[in-house]
């Protein structure tokens, strides 16, 4: 060990940088705060306060009071489904069993069907009447059920309010700055995105290039959510804000569709490449000016109205310009408004997303068999301590349903509690054993959770470890009241928690999630299923609320190791929703001929014919576009405009469906199956 570790510039107290502090302090006092007044409540149980203002341990304000939203409802829930579930069933322990069962796979289930606080408060309500529910097998006293129900909710309301109060008394920064300040990065990283994208050359970058840029767009979304509870001018401008992040899906749908027209352009003019980059340099600027961009436009403008391709790329990028102004505008005004200023902008729905109700019933049904099989174990062995080992499956079964890589996230919850298990040992025993007050106690727990709260933030690849320390610390020294200092019981405790994840960690061995692959083909199928759907009369997305379902499903694999898996949701994801834009052109696109009413049709039905939700036929695709194709060359040499103006949007439809030349045979990832 080198001596200069052991220098202050060194530790984690004095890495630590005002921030760091703020936030490792406001966590540490409000978890010793929470404890200190759940114990002079007298509530039996008080560090269920600690570890409730540890859940709630958000940077941002808008994170503490979404959470906290979240939490004291699911707990409200979890606590009278505890209160219904045993007091009836009590008696009899399979009923029991099979009711707490059944109850926790319906939340398993309802949570895979929300995202955020919504869904963290379906987690809350299952593994809350677990921890209510489970240590009550013995309870035969209906009031003692209430009065433990009771104290258990009060708990956990204590650790909220004790950290909203710190988040006030050190608050951290603005969720609102950071997400204009995200928007406005954003914005101007599409600019960059273009300049990668409108390149003539295909690479792994560009692909990972437009996940990341997708990804990145949705997550602003969650900071809006956050930010809609932290500040009334957010909540007021929450119509703008989602106006905002559907312009921006709007211009990485556009930029991509310009992508397949310039890889499917012959002979694009020589002066193309020098005006797109001129055209990226000004829109970047701050006092960029409309009359400006027409000029360069114009320096690319058809010559001949018959180059059908030269007039779709033409209206397409001055298209792209124009809304890339409008959402700088829009952005400007977000920035300098006061918080009782009006803005008005289109009204704009949130973000569509979709569930795999596949996944979801799986989840729900491994969560109903490890609570069957750990509490018929249970009843079997008679062991005082397995409602321990029933709240841990429980609280693992629920929590990790919907997380990218369970087992990884189960062994990592197995690590922490074995470093608990050891380090709770040597504190109860070795130092709470001997105070007799407790304020002594919180004179040694104040720097050590400050301490643990600086790792995390120094430490981003430890950042679960320290986190999950945290928040399980409390339950594992359990400071009750009064204090209880039995080894046995401590002993017997900790190995059912223990076993509880250990029974959880076999479970998604042996029921596993589905695979990368698997799921896939189903994102596929359901996105093929909504193109399907977008080509009736009433389809049931909008054209924004089509797009951000797609990129909610491609959103999906993000971190994926399946690349083929990755790359094929991702190629028809983006191919489904060109064609999309075009068929709501051609749904928006008028004239008074007949003759090309009737072509508009076709191009309609000819999707159709190509696309379903089993896949794309290959014969049927290629026949389709000889006939756009052909179509396209007709007319573009037809006197009428309106005619020339159909020749463009056509052959943009082909350049979309084109890509899907390269898709693999029936029964593999992108095929039917």
């Amino acid at each position: 060990m080198k001596l200069s570790a052991l220098q202050w510039q060194n530790t984690p107290w004095g890495k630590a940088n005002a921030g760091q502090w703020r936030y490792a302090l406001r966590n540490a006092i409000a978890m010793c705060l929470a404890l200190t007044i759940a114990y002079y409540l007298d509530l039996d149980e008080p560090y269920w306060a600690m570890t409730s203002a540890a859940v709630v341990s958000f940077p941002t304000v808008g994170g503490v009071v979404s959470k906290s939203l979240g939490r004291v409802a699911g707990s409200l829930i979890g606590a009278t489904a505890s209160l219904i579930i045993a007091g009836n069933t009590l008696n009899d322990p399979w009923l029991f069993t099979f009711a707490m069962a059944s109850w926790l796979a319906l939340c398993t289930w309802s949570s895979s069907h929300f995202q955020n606080n919504v869904a963290y408060a379906f987690m809350l309500a299952g593994y809350t009447a677990a921890i209510i529910a489970f240590p009550m097998v013995n309870t035969v006293d209906t009031t003692q059920l209430w009065d433990i129900t009771q104290a258990r909710v009060c708990e956990v309301i204590v650790g909220i309010l004790s950290g909203a109060f710190m988040m006030m008394v050190l608050p951290s920064t603005s969720d609102g700055t950071t997400l204009l300040t995200a928007l406005r990065n954003m914005h101007a990283r599409l600019l960059e995105h273009a300049s990668m994208l409108w390149k003539p050359e295909t690479t792994d970058a560009i692909r990972t290039a437009h996940e990341g840029v997708i990804g990145q767009i949705l997550t602003m979304n969650l900071l809006r959510i956050q930010a809609f509870w932290s500040h009334y001018r957010f909540r007021r401008q929450n119509n703008l804000l989602n106006y905002l992040i559907h312009q921006q899906l709007r211009l990485t749908s556009v930029i991509s569709s310009l992508r397949r027209m310039l890889m499917n352009w012959p002979n694009p003019p020589e002066n193309l490449w020098p005006v797109l980059e001129a055209l990226i340099k000004e829109l970047a600027r701050e006092e960029v000016h409309k009359y400006t961009i027409a000029r360069l436009l114009a320096q690319i403008a058809p010559s001949t109205e018959d180059d059908y391709r030269h007039q779709a790329f033409w209206h397409r990028l001055r298209y792209f310009c124009w809304l890339y102004l409008n959402s700088s505008r829009w952005l400007r005004e977000l920035e300098n408004a006061t918080p009782v200023a009006e803005l008005s902008p289109p009204k704009t729905p949130p973000l569509a997303r979709h569930t795999d109700n596949t996944e979801a019933v799986w989840s729900a049904l491994r969560t109903f068999c490890v609570i069957t099989v750990t509490g018929a174990w249970c009843i079997s062995t008679q062991w005082d301590a397995g409602s321990g080992a029933l709240s841990l499956a429980a609280i693992s079964c629920v929590l990790y349903s919907s997380v990218p890589s369970p087992l990884n996230s189960l062994t990592l919850l197995m690590r922490t509690l074995l470093w608990l298990s050891v380090f709770s040992f040597l504190v109860k025993f070795g130092l709470m054993v001997q105070i007799t007050d407790l304020w002594q106690f919180l004179v040694f727990l104040l720097p050590l959770l400050a301490t643990m709260q600086l790792l995390k933030l120094q430490q981003p690849k430890l950042a679960g470890l320290w986190g999950q320390l945290i928040v399980f610390m409390g339950s594992f020294i359990a400071v009750t009241n009064p204090p209880v200092y039995d080894f046995a019981d401590f002993l017997n405790d900790n190995l059912a928690k223990v076993i509880g994840v250990g029974l959880s960690w076999v479970a998604f061995s042996v029921l596993r999630p589905g695979s990368d692959t698997r799921k896939g083909r189903r994102h596929i199928r359901a996105l093929r299923r909504g193109f399907v759907d977008q080509l009736s009369r009433k389809p049931q997305h909008s054209e924004n609320q089509f797009e951000s379902l797609v990129y909610h499903h491609i959103s999906q694999l993000s971190s994926s190791k399946d690349e083929v898996a990755r790359r094929w949701l991702l190629r028809w994801g983006v191919v489904l929703l060109n064609c999309s834009h075009v068929v709501w052109q051609l749904r928006g696109w008028e004239t008074r001929s007949d003759p090309l009413s009737q072509v508009r049709d076709v191009c309609i039905h000819t999707l159709r014919d190509v696309m379903s939700e089993r896949g794309v036929q290959q014969r049927s695709l290629a026949t389709s576009l000889q006939e756009l194709q052909r179509m396209s060359e007709t007319l573009s040499h037809h006197h009428n405009p309106a005619a020339r103006e159909l020749a463009g949007i056509i052959w943009r439809l082909y350049c979309s469906l084109s890509q899907l030349e390269q898709a693999p045979p029936a029964g593999t990832l992108a095929g039917s199956h």
